[in-house]
């Protein structure tokens, strides 16, 4: 699976404070179908897209 990276959040927000989550969620409302993963080796939230969806529209 091929993804592309829309936007990076560091995993160190304020408590109750989700800007990954948000974005990504704006993103979908945009019709982009956004989600949010975890990188480990960064320790940052990654909002990515799966570019085979995108290739297939």
């Amino acid at each position: 699976m091929r993804t592309k990276v829309l936007e990076r959040f560091p995993a160190g927000a304020p408590r109750g404070s989700w800007p990954a989550e948000e974005y990504a969620a704006r993103c979908r409302a945009e019709g982009e179908p956004a989600t949010v993963v975890m990188d480990l080796r960064s320790d940052a939230f990654l909002v990515v897209v799966d570019t085979a969806q995108e290739e297939a529209a």
